[in-house]
């Protein structure tokens, strides 16, 4: 479960942890949107911005992102159309969540997030 801690609000109910290199790569490249009813979660070794970057090839319907560093704070989110080319955070970030886009009202930045 993905909870917003600053706002004690659930964000959304399943998770899925993309932690090695390939997970990262697909990422929600040719997932259906209906199927798209969970957080994928991105874990880096080390706070970057350039290799938080992420594109939305392949990716067929918008989604949002949360960028956050290691403790778990929103330090960056977007909203991202389909076939987007690419997005650099603007700060570094451990973890890049990306969600369904109707939730990316559900947290602002500076927000903790739980899982």
């Amino acid at each position: 479960m993905l909870v917003n801690k600053t706002t004690n609000k659930t964000i959304i109910k399943d998770i899925r942890i993309a932690s090695n290199f390939f997970a990262k790569l697909k990422g929600l490249m040719f997932e259906r949107k209906e199927n798209f009813n969970y957080a994928l979660i991105m874990v880096f070794e080390n706070e970057t911005r350039v290799g938080a970057s992420i594109h939305m090839l392949f990716v067929f319907f918008p989604i949002a992102v949360f960028f956050l560093d290691a403790k778990k704070r929103i330090v960056d989110k977007t909203l991202l159309k389909p076939f987007s080319l690419n997005y650099t955070p603007k700060q570094a970030c451990k973890y890049v969540v990306e969600l369904p886009a109707n939730r990316f009202t559900m947290a602002k930045i500076g927000d903790i997030l739980q899982w």
